[in-house]
């Protein structure tokens, strides 16, 4: 009785795509810039209000200086370097009730439209809280060296900078409202993402809008 020897052969397909972009996204700095000035403003702002305090003689010029850089960092964030580096972008609206509505948007990723890159994405979140946490600790030392002339420009400073912390991690995190649970999550993802990296941005929320009473 012959045998016959049958070779059985699977087609396996290979997906260059995801390798694709893998690579890219553990790829350098996409948009160097945008990059660059994400953590200029901030941190010249912080730099030049501990100069100013040191060594600065003049109050009126430091305050502007410092207030001026601190707002072109609000609007360069709010509008330019997160929706570059992240993908995200928030803005808050009041409508002819008076109510806030807080809006979100963010970037789906697709073949024609990839994601950041994984260092764009870890500049880009700390900065954007360690910054804040620096400007805390400055508000602490001013109060307790009394050197209340500045106390109101590092509120402003904590303003901000904070203000636009929240509006990213509300977008990050789909808008809830409920902002210690938002940041008990966000903490324990950007921990297990710094661990094991990973994708940093969160498709399907574009043209989201959340009502906030």
């Amino acid at each position: 009785m012959k045998q016959a020897l049958v070779d059985d052969t699977e087609d396996v397909s290979l997906d260059f795509g995801n390798e694709e972009e893998l690579a890219f996204r553990k790829a350098k700095i996409r948009h160097p810039l945008a990059t660059f000035f994400h953590l200029f403003f901030r941190v010249s702002a912080i730099v030049t209000y501990v100069c100013c305090d040191w060594f600065g003689k003049s109050f009126v010029g430091c305050f502007v200086t410092v207030l001026l850089l601190l707002s072109l960092d609000f609007w360069s964030v709010k509008n330019v370097t997160g929706r570059l580096l992240v993908g995200l972008r928030w803005w808050n609206q009041i409508d002819e009730d008076g109510k806030s509505h807080w809006i979100f948007e963010a970037r789906k990723v697709s073949s024609n439209n990839i994601a950041a890159t994984e260092a764009e994405a870890r500049i880009f979140w700390l900065g954007l809280i360690i910054c804040p946490m620096i400007w805390i600790v400055v508000f602490f030392g001013t109060l307790f060296s009394l050197k209340l002339k500045w106390l109101a420009l590092v509120v402003a400073g904590i303003s901000l900078q904070v203000a636009n912390l929240y509006g990213y991690i509300l977008c990050k995190m789909g808008g809830n409202s409920d902002i210690s649970k938002v940041t008990a999550s966000f903490l324990s993802q950007t921990v297990f993402q710094t661990a094991c990296p990973g994708d940093f941005q969160k498709p399907g929320l574009e043209g989201l809008e959340i009502h906030q009473h």
